[in-house]
């Protein structure tokens, strides 16, 4: 466990409380893990199909992918921000991107934040380098194109920034969940500087991504909460909608450096937030920890590296 990795003061037991009034029976629940779930592998199955197509087609294969998943697990989802103008039942497509990668950061909540954005923003994963390893997945993964990071080796950081760097100048979009941790969505955390670094020199734009839930608990995914018990939450929740607001992009060169750059955008994210409610003083603050067991609030599947020193560029400072 490192010092420098992220925390967050959510548990369980304090942000997903459970709410008898907003459940679905456990039949029609058990359908919908069962749908989820297979929508899920049969996805994986085609991934490497899928990876022989050309970028468009691919991309639109992606959103169609996930927006079933989602769908499945019985999340509706609500975009703002975006053309044409949303409605309940279609995700509109993003609106439109300049020529070249963009950066995509948003606030992390839950694992269905992942299908979430690559509804609207089809890209490559920020991942701890965990997931490499794990079965399956791991394999997934790499063939999707995902970036990994090693969160416990500050002295790999440089060489994470620069793969990051050369993805966007190659033209792809990259997304990455800078608050290092899940929270619940009743508060957010800060937004680690090092990966804005690569924005910069890359010279692309950043866009903000807001995402939240109603009711908040059930989606949240922190502290020591399993992974089924995440699962089987979100498909007992009746009425679950995502909401998700695309903000305006943060133009290249608009912000000096990677500090404020970050500040910029995570200013844009919380301006958009609901009225936020406290967490109990009690809350004890869970140091993020990188482990494939159970996500605990600052290990989740899409990481961040932490910021370091912003004064130069990402090749001088970060070695």
């Amino acid at each position: 466990m490192s010092a420098w990795l992220p925390t967050a003061p959510c548990t369980p037991q304090l942000c997903a409380p459970r709410s008898q009034d907003t459940r679905r029976g456990t039949v029609a629940a058990g359908a919908r893990l069962l749908a989820g779930l297979c929508a899920v592998v049969l996805g994986i199955l085609l991934l490497p199909l899928a990876a022989l197509f050309e970028a468009g087609l691919r991309d639109r294969l992606t959103r169609g992918w996930t927006r079933t998943v989602i769908r499945f697990f019985g999340v509706r989802v609500r975009v703002e921000g975006a053309t044409p103008a949303p409605t309940p039942d279609a995700i509109p497509a993003p609106a439109p991107e300049a020529h070249g990668g963009v950066l995509v950061v948003a606030n992390h909540i839950s694992w269905l934040d992942i299908p979430l954005v690559a509804t609207l923003f089809p890209g490559r994963l920020l991942a701890k380098s965990d997931i490499r390893r794990w079965p399956v997945i791991g394999t997934v993964a790499e063939l999707g194109g995902t970036l990994f990071v090693e969160r416990d080796r500050l002295r790999a950081l440089p060489g994470t920034v620069r793969d990051i760097r050369d993805a966007l100048r190659a033209g792809s979009r990259v997304i990455v969940f800078p608050e290092g941790s899940t929270w619940c969505g009743r508060d957010q955390g800060r937004f680690t500087a090092a990966v804005f670094q690569a924005a910069l020199d890359a010279g692309v734009a950043v866009r903000p991504v807001r995402i939240g839930y109603r009711p908040l608990g059930p989606a949240a995914f922190v502290g020591d909460d399993p992974l089924a018990v995440s699962l089987w939450r979100t498909v007992l929740a009746r009425g679950l909608t995502a909401e998700i607001k695309v903000l305006p992009l943060i133009p290249a060169g608009r912000h000096p450096d990677r500090r404020s750059l970050a500040r910029a955008a995570q200013r844009a994210v919380a301006q958009t937030a609901p009225a936020r409610t406290a967490l109990p003083q009690t809350a004890l603050a869970h140091t993020a920890v990188a482990s494939d067991s159970a996500n605990r609030p600052a290990s989740s599947v899409h990481q961040c590296a932490n910021s370091i020193p912003a004064r130069a560029s990402s090749e001088r400072t970060l070695s």
